[in-house]
């Protein structure tokens, strides 16, 4: 019995391609994608001032539309390519016909879709970041940090532990569910950004006049859906993601202690 016409492999739907993994691998960068823009852009429009709402929305938005831009043109070969080095692949533009329609390196599904899928974490890394620097970063210098902590930053990062060459997949590191590469990248990135900018941001918050409680429910349940909406049944996965789960809240309940009881912001604000 043979197949349909309209069924039979073709270059278009090769024989090693499983549709059923590939419309689920396109549905969850969907997913992503959506929790990103607009869910992240209204949230960050909306934790903020109204002087800086529309700036605050933009460094989300310029954050996934750049950091798409760079992933396809240099940035996924870097973090998914032919190694250059033990920690990083070699540049290369990702948008070849032949490329794109070929086997991706891990699934049964083309590299178009690994590339939007990858690209899409990317894009909400950077937008994670942003979180860390609302109302206090100008969209100049916003523009031109993106590209460069892609480039330098999150290569590094997803081809040492998502790419097989990377020298810490060879070592047996596993991350499943981002929570290193993305997570705690983006979390560090933002813990430093804080850092330098704590003089100035006490001075900041001290004109706010009250903290949203319900700003904060919604930015963790919009945390735990992204958490929870990863589908593989390993266990690990579930430990790794609660590791870093319980240290970025300690840390963020640890910094929102020091601010609330410093003396330059009075506790009435809070």
């Amino acid at each position: 019995m043979e197949l349909p016409s309209n069924l039979l492999p073709d270059e278009a739907s090769p024989e090693w391609m499983n549709k059923g993994d590939n419309a689920w691998q396109l549905t969850a960068a969907t997913m992503v994608g959506l929790q990103s823009i607009p869910g992240l852009v209204i949230l960050y429009g909306s934790l903020v001032k109204k002087t800086w709402a529309i700036n605050s929305a933009f460094m989300a938005f310029y954050a996934f539309a750049s950091s798409l831009l760079c992933w396809v043109s240099w940035a996924y070969h870097m973090s998914f390519g032919e190694k250059m080095i033990f920690f990083l692949g070699k540049p290369n533009v990702a948008l070849d016909e032949k490329f794109l329609l070929g086997k991706a390196f891990l699934g049964n599904f083309p590299n178009a879709t690994m590339v939007f899928y990858q690209g899409v974490f990317a894009g909400l890394t950077l937008i994670l970041i942003a979180g860390a620097l609302l109302g206090r970063m100008n969209i100049r210098a916003w523009m031109l940090f993106v590209p460069l902590w892609v480039t330098f930053s999150y290569t590094v990062v997803a081809f040492s532990i998502w790419c097989p060459d990377g020298w810490l997949a060879k070592r047996g590191v596993i991350d499943f569910a981002g929570g290193y590469v993305i997570h705690l990248s983006a979390g560090v990135a933002g813990f430093t950004a804080a850092y330098w900018v704590r003089v100035y941001i006490l001075r900041l918050l001290s004109s706010y006049l009250y903290f949203n409680t319900t700003h904060f429910l919604i930015l963790h349940a919009n945390f735990f859906f992204s958490m929870s909406s990863n589908l593989r049944p390993y266990r690990r996965v579930k430990v790794h993601y609660e590791i870093n789960i319980s240290a970025g809240t300690k840390l963020f309940i640890f910094g929102l202690t020091i601010v609330r009881n410093s003396d330059v912001i009075p506790s009435a604000h809070w």
